[in-house]
This record gives C-alpha cells, sequence and structure tokens, in this order.
C-alpha cells in the first residue's frame, strides 16, 4: 500500500451524517486535520446531527477539526470553499440519501446528488486533489438478479431516481478521471447500520416499533435479503481506499471495458459484509438485543425496492487487504446499546 494521508487535510462532506460522523472519529484519531462540510438539512432529525457534531467537538483532539455548515449546490460558495482551504483529498458523503425519499422529492436528489457532485468534481479539479473518494450505492445494481453483485456486472437497469444519481456520480467521475487525471474512487455501500445511525433505515425504525409496541411494517411479506455491513467496516474500508488512490490499468482493454476500472485513475468497489441476511433473520436479531417481539403486519413490495442484495468483495480486498466482517449479532448488540443510552430506555 502507498503511503498513507495521515497527517493531511482532508475534506469530509456529510460529515454530520450517519458514516460522515465515523468517519471524521477516525481521521482525528490518526492525527489528521479535517474539515467537515454539511447544510443540516431535516430529511431526519437534525438534533441528531447535532449532537453526532457535539460529539466530535467534545473529543481531545477536536482543535483538529473545523465544521462548516454549506449547501455544496451552490456553486459559489462550494468554489470558495476550495479556494479558501488546501485540501490533500476529499471524502464525499453529501447526498440526498432514501430509496423511497426519491420518488416523492426528485428535486432533492438532482440539486443534492448531480449539481453538488459536480461542484465538488470541479473544485477537485481546479485545485489538484490527490483523491477524490465518494459514496455510491450497492442500489445502482438495480433489477440485477445475479448474486453476488461484482463490479463487472453491468447496472444500467436502476429502480429508483436514487439509484440512477449514484450511477451518474459514478459516470461523472469517471470523465473528470479521464480529461483532468484527477484520481477518483467510487464506494457502493451495502446497507450500512451501527450506532449514530440514520433514522429513516431499517434498524431504527425496527428498534422504535420493537421498545414502543408499535406495528412494525415487513415488505415482500418478509421475503427480502440485505447485506447489512457494520459501519465500523465501512469507515475502515474507505479509509485504506483514501490512502490508495486510484490509478490508470495498464490491463485495461477498450475492446472488453471493464466497468469498475479504467485507462484513467478511476475505480469502484463494492463495501459490504458479504453475508446476506434474511429479513426475518435480522429482525430477530433485533428483538433478541432489545428482549422484545415486534408486532409485524405483512405488506407487498415497495415502489423502487429491491428483493436482494449481496456483495462480492474480492477486488476490495485484493487492492486493500481487508475484509469487511463483524457478525450481524455483534453489531446490532453494539446499536441496540447505543439506541438505549441515547434515547434513554
Amino acid at each position: 500500500m502507498s503511503a498513507t494521508l495521515t497527517g493531511k487535510r482532508v475534506l469530509v462532506t456529510g460529515a454530520a451524517g450517519f458514516i460522515g460522523f465515523h468517519l471524521v472519529q477516525y481521521l482525528l484519531g490518526r492525527g489528521d486535520q479535517v474539515v467537515g462540510v454539511d447544510n443540516l438539512n431535516d430529511y431526519y432529525d437534525v438534533n441528531l446531527k447535532l449532537a453526532r457534531l457535539a460529539d466530535i467537538h467534545a473529543r481531545p483532539d477536536a482543535a483538529a477539526f473545523e465544521f462548516i455548515k454549506l449547501d455544496l449546490a451552490d456553486r459559489t460558495m462550494t468554489a470558495a470553499l476550495f479556494e479558501q482551504q488546501h485540501f490533500d483529498a476529499v471524502v464525499h458523503l453529501a447526498a440526498q440519501a432514501g430509496v423511497r425519499y426519491s420518488i416523492t422529492n426528485p428535486q432533492a436528489y438532482i440539486d443534492s446528488n448531480l449539481v453538488a457532485f459536480a461542484n465538488v468534481l470541479e473544485g477537485c479539479r481546479h485545485h489538484q486533489m490527490a483523491h477524490l473518494v465518494y459514496a455510491s450505492s450497492s442500489s445502482v445494481y438495480g433489477g440485477n438478479t445475479k448474486l453476488p453483485f461484482s463490479e463487472v456486472d453491468g447496472v444500467d437497469h436502476p429502480v429508483s431516481l436514487y439509484a440512477a444519481t449514484k450511477k451518474a456520480n459514478e459516470l461523472m467521475a469517471h470523465t473528470y478521471s479521464h480529461l483532468y487525471r484527477l484520481p477518483t474512487t467510487g464506494l457502493r455501500f451495502f446497507t450500512v447500520y451501527g450506532p449514530w445511525g440514520r433514522p429513516d433505515m431499517s434498524p431504527f425504525l425496527f428498534a422504535d416499533a420493537i421498545l414502543n409496541e408499535k406495528t412494525l411494517n415487513v415488505f415482500n411479506h418478509g421475503d427480502m435479503m440485505r447485506d447489512f455491513t457494520y459501519v465500523d467496516d465501512i469507515v475502515e474500508s474507505l479509509v485504506r481506499v483514501m490512502d490508495k488512490p486510484a490509478q490508470p490499468d495498464p490491463l485495461f482493454d477498450a475492446a472488453y471495458p471493464d466497468p469498475a476500472r479504467s485507462h484513467a485513475p478511476y475505480r469502484v468497489f463494492n463495501i459490504g459484509n458479504s453475508q446476506p441476511e434474511p429479513l426475518m433473520g435480522f429482525i430477530e436479531t433485533l428483538e433478541a438485543a432489545f428482549g422484545k417481539v415486534a408486532q409485524k403486519i405483512y405488506l407487498p413490495m415497495q415502489a423502487g425496492d429491491v428483493q436482494r442484495t449481496a456483495a462480492d468483495t474480492s477486488t476490495l480486498e485484493q487492492w486493500i487487504d481487508f475484509k469487511p466482517q463483524t457478525p450481524l449479532a455483534d453489531g446490532i448488540a453494539r446499536f441496540a446499546d447505543w439506541y438505549r443510552t441515547y434515547y434513554g430506555y
């Protein structure tokens, strides 16, 4: 592995978000200087985002962290950020998340996932960034049914606008890698969970239903499978990838192009646990962690959703010598402990 970026200045967008919060903690812990950006929108509870920031500011090494409230869709302000600051690497996690929300609020995804990403690419281009790492999503696999999902698979059949914007990010990044030799790496995250997670995701929704004896909606009548990935594994993978900038692949064959690599300094990787779990097993693990059984109602599949996800992470493991593998029971136990503490159960 190449020399790390330890001691450098790193821009983390979406720093008040779930993964961004954990990433900032990791980078500060190893001695990096971090500038965190977030627009603190109200897609979910802003108080949770503020609590994450407060937790960062309470660290003994918090002097190495600067937070800037900024909407990256603002081209002028984003350009000024890159002009005034001097970053060695950028980890772009800011985005409008959520598959179902994209059905009812598509414009939010155009602004946050396309316009803002273009502004970040321009900032990196004009300031000779050593590496741009950005969040893609397992959602790009859309209607694919061949499991596990591999980076060499085509991803041209998205089933939600959210997925389409993430695929667009990969294409936009490749263009900048090709035209401007900007090293870019996209990371397709698979169902991330853990302490300080997002309230719109299944662990939160299920925990709330279990502890407060609410009805728990189980879609597709429970016939679902997800590759649940613990947040610490995501962050460890992310930092190792950041420390190893994408390079042109000398074996790339344009006659038979591999969509995950290129003649340009461009890579795409899956980050998943590679051990997909049935939805009902996931619910049972949560029930065991909280010591209560949920009241369930079984419903049809939701629009924009997919039945199964599973990650082939062999390419990632070869690249960074790390494989996400936190057992679901261990990760859920940590999530449940945090949830009880944070919400006072």
